[in-house]
């Protein structure tokens, strides 16, 4: 399926699991964040760890609702003391830990694109449109991710978990990159993989929600919230 953006002036993408390979960026770090959590620990986590994460190491495939799916950084390295708590270790153990085995992914090595996001984002600038990107990862990673694909240029506004923004699925990320490009929420798209983009738009009352089947949603819960469901942004027509 492909769908039209007749009538949208400002297209606003998720960035990990919407633009970029999810799994690749965020299961790889889970494992890893496991094997330092238990050496530093020498208790064994990695079950609940993965539980709070919501990946499952069988399949390497992150699970909708789970706390990598749509949780800024900070409030995931929260979220991970309270599994050190839990599994028993004290407040200053568990910080302790988290200080020798905490890490981000690179935001550099680890981005893959899902799409010629070149020809993407260059082709929806060319229509006129404008492209904004909404992401619950940190300004720095995401900045350097772009910068090293190319894209700076290409992106005409960005909003990042760290911006003093609420992030999804309150509408506040999709108001301001509407203030920021001068482009009203009924002339706008979401597009997401995630129930939280979806939520935002809606929440935001954006002209279109799009749906992508590229990364941690699948399309029994994505379908209610979206206007659309489509398998990659690659299938965007805005010709």
């Amino acid at each position: 399926m492909t769908v039209r953006l007749d009538g949208i002036d400002l297209v606003i993408f998720d960035k990990d699991g919407t633009i970029l390979d999810f799994g690749r960026m965020w299961g790889g770090w889970a494992e890893d964040l496991a094997t330092a959590l238990e050496a530093a620990t020498r208790v064994d986590l990695r079950a609940p760890l993965y539980a709070m994460l919501g990946y499952d190491p069988v399949a390497r495939v992150v699970r909708p609702g789970g706390g990598l799916a749509a949780t800024p950084m900070a409030r995931l390295r929260e979220r991970t003391a309270g599994v050190l708590v839990e599994a028993g270790l004290s407040e200053v153990e568990a910080e302790r830990a988290l200080g020798t085995a905490w890490h981000a992914p690179d935001p550099v090595e680890l981005a893959h694109p899902l799409a010629d996001l070149h020809t993407l984002f260059g082709g929806l600038r060319a229509s006129g449109r404008k492209v904004a990107i909404a992401t619950t990862d940190d300004r720095d990673p995401t900045e350097r991710t772009l910068a090293a694909l190319g894209l700076t240029a290409a992106v005409d506004a960005l909003v990042c978990a760290d911006d003093g923004v609420a992030v999804k699925p309150a509408p506040d990320m999709v108001a301001r990159l509407c203030a920021e490009t001068g482009v009203p929420p009924d002339r706008a798209a979401v597009i997401g993989d995630s129930q939280a983009d979806l939520r935002m738009g809606r929440a935001a009352n954006v002209g279109l929600t799009i749906a992508v089947l590229s990364g941690v949603g699948d399309r029994a819960t994505l379908e209610p919230l979206a206007d659309a469901v489509i398998d990659s942004v690659a299938d965007l027509r805005f010709d």
